[in-house]
Order: structure tokens, then sequence, then C-alpha cells
């Protein structure tokens, strides 16, 4: 059974106000937050997974957000760590502005369910009004609840 986004979403895995210009720093700045949930057992291995990816397949920044990812078994479920960014961070070779990065770590054993998560956080984003919610919301609880309205 695949996992919710409601199951994988918390308050303390979003930065609503990145400090980060750069995309390297901004995936770093994200993936800090994962490391005090305690669900990533290895984050500076995560990090250097997911800065080598953007390395050799740079994220595409569509509707103005990015999904930096890794495939990796230095983490033991799906975690998602979200910043957002009110002037956007360049991202990939064409360096258009992210204003939502979600930085994801999977292992390799779920890319059933790394897929379906995936595809449904490109889904909701791509919806304009729960886009702009997502924009607009002024606290972690706000932006979450504007994600996972309309999901499981």
């Amino acid at each position: 059974m695949p996992i919710a986004l409601t199951d994988l979403l918390h308050e303390q895995q979003v930065v609503l106000r990145l400090r980060s210009r750069k995309a390297a720093n901004a995936i770093r700045e994200i993936v800090q937050l994962l490391a005090h949930t305690g669900r990533v057992p290895n984050t500076k291995a995560l990090l250097e997974q997911v800065l080598a990816r953007e390395q050799t397949h740079p994220s595409a920044v569509e509707n103005g957000v990015a999904f930096p990812h890794a495939r990796t078994d230095f983490v033991d479920e799906i975690v998602i760590g979200v910043g957002r960014s009110r002037a956007g961070v360049p991202f990939g070779a064409n360096q258009q502005r992210a204003r939502l990065i979600f930085v994801i770590g999977v292992p390799e054993r779920l890319l059933g369910d790394y897929l379906i998560c995936v595809g449904t956080l490109a889904r909701l984003v791509k919806d304009d009004a729960i886009r702009s919610r997502l924009l607009k919301a002024q606290t972690s609880r706000e932006f979450i609840d504007a994600l996972t309205a309309e999901t499981p």
C-alpha cells in the first residue's frame, strides 16, 4: 500500500523562508530540516547523493517548482523536505527560478511508492489554486494543509 502525503509531511520539514539563493545551498538548507526529524540516519550522505544527482541530471523547474531527489539506501523510508523562496532559486541548465523546492530521499526498494508520491506532488502543484495557497501560506501547518487537503 503506497504511503500518503499526510504521512510524509510534518511541520518541521517545511521552511517557508529559504535564505539560500543558490540551488546547492537551498538543497543543503532543506536537508538540514530533515536532520532534525530523526528520519534520516545519515543526512550528509543524503545531501551528497542529491547534489551528485543534480550535477548529472539537474532538476527541471515547471510552474516554479523543483523536485531534487535521490534514490538511496541512506534512508529507510521516503522523506520529503520542502523549502519556499519568495524570489526563487535558479535550478537546472536553464537556471529557471523555483519558488517551491521539494527535496526527496527514497530507498531503492520503494521505487513504486516514490513514483506515486512524486506524481501526486507534481499533479497538485500544477493546479494554480493549490500552488497559490502554497505560496501564500503563513505557517508550515497551512502549507501542509493546502497540499494535503485533496489527497488521502
